[in-house]
């Protein structure tokens, strides 16, 4: 599952909860990550469109997945504009976020790794 973290009609908070719901219902995350995994796309609106990368290869990753047993790790989403590519970006499956590792240039995926953020105290 994706969702867009700008999508104003149905908030990125939304899927989140209904993730956290299967989650619960299963057993634990362990077992959710068998079958399922959200992935929330910055900048990007409810399904498409936005600001940021939005432009990546489910249907890949989902055959993958199913055909071979290789769940998706990260996607790379890219935003293109008259078909220059102005930026890439990992997407992680959640709770994980693109963490920028510090070096390089933040419009290039290769500077990015999936970590789960730190909780506030």
């Amino acid at each position: 599952m994706y969702h867009g973290w700008a999508g104003g009609n149905v908030p990125a908070a939304d899927a989140i909860e209904y993730y956290e719901r299967v989650t619960l219902a299963v057993g634990g995350s362990d077992r959710t990550g068998d079958f399922f995994r959200l992935f929330l796309v910055p900048g990007m609106g409810h399904c498409s469109g936005g600001d940021g990368p939005n432009t990546f290869d489910t249907m890949s990753a989902l055959e993958q997945w199913v055909e071979l047993g290789k769940a998706p790790e990260q996607m790379i989403a890219s935003k293109t504009s008259n078909g220059v590519t102005s930026r890439t970006r990992p997407l992680c499956p959640y709770p994980q976020t693109a963490k920028w590792n510090g070096s390089g240039s933040t419009d290039l995926a290769a500077n990015f790794v999936c970590a789960i953020a730190p909780q506030a105290k």
